[in-house]
């Protein structure tokens, strides 16, 4: 008789694949990779950023992303947030060094600034919020889209002085690694799409493991040239302050500026939770083609604030939900069913990929 796989208490507020994430950070501080092994590390880690986005470009729906056009008022906010708002913020906290953040952490934050929203997570807490579901499925590929080309455009303009550079080879990489895996994935849906919902279960586990060797990979390479005695228990607590103060400000500019535009309430939902969160799928594949061995510091933020966000976002989903249980639901909203909601809440507890 097969046994359950064990979860996680739903009350403990730590997303499971934060942990994993944790433990193996934890093992690359332990047992980092060195010479060959680092170097066969290495190429591993290479082939699985370019078969991460291949699957993001395979799964990516083209007919679903035209027809969420209509709603080009909403994405064009959701982008503005995204990739113009998040990076005057991420610019402004330069003043902060060095008195709160190191050089490095700060680059960090404004790499964590300059990445695309998420998508499964912002899909789940904006159904359990009943917001609009349509709405936040296109935003999250189009701001995922999007991101392929503005992320590291952004990076080679903001962080040529805070140690991101962008080079001819950099771009090589990118295009090499990321944008040509995504397009062979779009030419190739047509005949891949089947397997790959045949297989989602599976592949899903293959999307997280590849994202936790990339993470080996990088924080053993720092490990090894011992980047991590740059940074102290105090600094890290001042930067979960200012990641803290971050979401707080872009929780509130999305949800009381999309008002002020005059989005309806399901729509605010959606441009709320889609336009103030940054994905560590994303973030971290493009971390390792743009810093290499420096990637493990540069990520750190983003990981601690992916986890922030699904904590909070949790929250707010919730009240939000509650909210609207004293409304009637206004036919078309795009606002997910109960039975939808609680489908996509179930992405968040079993470790949202976003």
């Amino acid at each position: 008789m097969r046994r359950p796989v064990p979860k996680l208490p739903s009350w403990l507020p730590v997303d499971g694949y934060i942990l994993a994430l944790v433990g193996t950070v934890a093992l690359a501080a332990l047992l980092p990779a060195r010479g060959p092994s680092a170097t066969v590390a290495e190429g591993v880690s290479t082939g699985a950023v370019a078969l991460l986005f291949f699957l993001y470009g395979a799964r990516l729906s083209t007919g679903e992303a035209m027809a969420g056009l209509r709603h080009w008022r909403l994405h064009l906010t959701v982008l503005a947030c995204t990739f113009v708002l998040f990076p005057v913020l991420g610019l402004a906290a330069r003043g902060l060094v060095p008195s709160v953040l190191t050089p490095a952490l700060h680059t960090g934050l404004l790499f964590l600034c300059l990445v695309p929203s998420t998508v499964q997570s912002s899909i789940a807490f904006t159904s359990l919020a009943r917001g609009n579901v349509a709405a936040a499925i296109c935003a999250g590929s189009f701001s995922s889209l999007v991101g392929i080309v503005v992320t590291p455009l952004l990076a080679g303009l903001v962080l040529h002085g805070d140690g991101g550079g962008f080079s001819a080879d950099s771009l090589l990489s990118i295009v090499g690694r990321l944008l040509l895996p995504f397009v062979a994935g779009q030419l190739l849906r047509r005949w891949v799409s089947g397997f790959l919902l045949r297989h989602k279960k599976v592949l899903g586990y293959v999307d997280r493991g590849s994202i936790l060797l990339v993470v080996y990979t990088a924080f053993s390479a720092g490990m090894v040239q011992g980047i991590w005695h740059q940074v102290s228990t105090l600094r890290l607590l001042c930067l979960l302050g200012v990641e803290a103060v971050l979401l707080a400000v872009m929780l509130t500019v999305t949800s009381y500026g999309s008002k002020r535009l005059g989005f309806p309430r399901a729509d605010r939902i959606a441009i709320t939770f889609a336009g103030s969160k940054k994905s560590l799928a994303a973030g971290l594949p493009m971390a390792s083609v743009l810093f290499g061995a420096q990637a493990g510091l540069m990520v750190l933020p983003l990981m601690l604030f992916h986890q922030m966000q699904l904590m909070v976002c949790a929250v707010l989903a919730k009240r939000f939900a509650a909210a609207a249980a004293a409304e009637p639901v206004a036919t078309g909203s795009g606002a997910g069913s109960a039975g939808e909601a609680e489908a996509a809440a179930g992405v968040v507890v079993s470790g949202a990929r976003g």
